[in-house]
């Protein structure tokens, strides 16, 4: 089979998940990609060192700052940003591949990441920003996870502000107060997506099929 023929007749979504970190978007997007087959994960590069028990070209594709500037230079990113120190970028091959194919990728990124897809994808775009129920909740999971020192929560709870502040920017805006509940609404805007009439590719010729010549 042709690598680049659609294998589904309707067209594939990117699905972008973002959130303050620690309101749940990584969590989030793993419930979603063990319980839906047809989405896969965007692989970004980025500058940031590899923590233990992550994979190169699983979890990310670790590049040097070198290496990263190659790439912006040659065009290769569907979008980049600086995200605490680091940079991190979408490359284009996939994405526009998975798009040929009919796949779902999911992105888990900032609102700058999100804007700069845009001009290039809007009609393919799915956007759902993910709220915390509340600022002292989102300190409390930052705490819980045990992955930060204190001075990096400061910082998250710092940022938080900011990054909530482009809510607006988001089709989709859920307060995850609950994790199952917020995977079963971010299933349910993914299903009604896949659904929409313009995403259908095939729906024409099934519904000339279905009712025949017309006279």
């Amino acid at each position: 089979m042709d690598p680049d023929q659609p294998t589904r007749s309707r067209r594939g979504l990117l699905i972008v998940l973002s959130s303050p970190s620690g309101a749940g978007k990584s969590t989030i997007s793993r419930m979603l990609l063990d319980a839906d087959s047809e989405v896969s994960m965007s692989i970004s590069a980025t500058t940031r060192p590899k923590r233990p028990g992550e994979t190169e070209g699983v979890d990310y594709h670790f590049v040097d700052d070198s290496e990263f500037d190659r790439m912006i230079d040659a065009g290769e990113f569907v979008e980049w940003a600086h995200v605490f120190g680091y940079r991190y970028g979408t490359p284009k091959a996939p994405v526009k591949q998975a798009l040929r194919q009919g796949r779902d990728i999911l992105f888990d990124i900032d609102w700058q990441g999100a804007r700069q897809l845009e001009p290039d994808f809007g009609e393919h775009l799915v956007t759902i920003f993910l709220l915390p129920p509340s600022m002292e909740e989102l300190e409390r999971r930052l705490h819980t996870r045990g992955q930060d020192p204190e001075d990096v929560i400061a910082d998250r709870m710092h940022r938080a502000g900011d990054e909530i502040d482009h809510w607006a920017e988001y089709e989709y805006v859920l307060v995850n107060r609950d994790m199952d509940a917020c995977l079963e609404q971010v299933q349910a805007i993914v299903s009604a997506e896949r659904s929409k009439r313009v995403r259908q590719t095939g729906l024409v010729e099934f519904v000339r099929d279905l009712i025949g010549p017309r006279h």
